[in-house]
């Protein structure tokens, strides 16, 4: 499903489409932002942390590269409904990736599983390719991460 030129993956679809996250957009639009607090929704749920996301993301690792998703800087912003669907904005290194399932798998996995069934209750992911990838975006722990396996960042 594409929503205002944003490519939204769920369990039932998958689909892309180029879109801008634009400046501000993510106060606007309630996406919460880094280290946020957890709220509680109309309905009594208990909505993830921001944080605990961000966390919880390092243990998607780039099936190309053997670093985490978040370190690579290809996790652009985070955000919650009340009904504790978390919707990530992402990118890769490149549009052309064909491991997106990969990456798609392994998040689900990291937010949707483990004690107490996991930190949302399910994932989308809008996958964005503006403003691209480079390796600008990557952390100083990712720098660290690819200079141990030989890379010159």
């Amino acid at each position: 499903m594409t929503t205002d030129g944003v490519a939204t993956t769920s369990a039932a679809a998958t689909t892309s489409a180029a879109a801008t996250p634009a400046a501000g957009d993510a106060a606007a639009d309630g996406a919460a932002t880094p280290g946020a607090d957890a709220a509680t929704s109309a309905g009594g749920v208990s909505k993830a942390m921001i944080a605990d996301i961000e966390e919880a993301m390092k243990d998607v690792v780039d099936p190309e590269l053997g670093i985490n998703v978040v370190d690579l800087g290809l996790v652009y912003g985070v955000h919650v409904d009340d009904e504790n669907v978390a919707t990530l904005d992402m990118t890769l290194t490149s549009a052309a990736c064909p491991l997106t399932d990969v990456i798609e798998d392994q998040a689900r996995q990291a937010l949707t599983t483990g004690p107490g069934g996991g930190l949302v209750n399910d994932i989308r992911i809008n996958w964005v390719w503006l403003p691209p990838w480079g390796p600008d975006k990557i952390t100083d722990e990712g720098r660290d991460q690819l200079r141990s396996l030989g890379f010159n960042v």
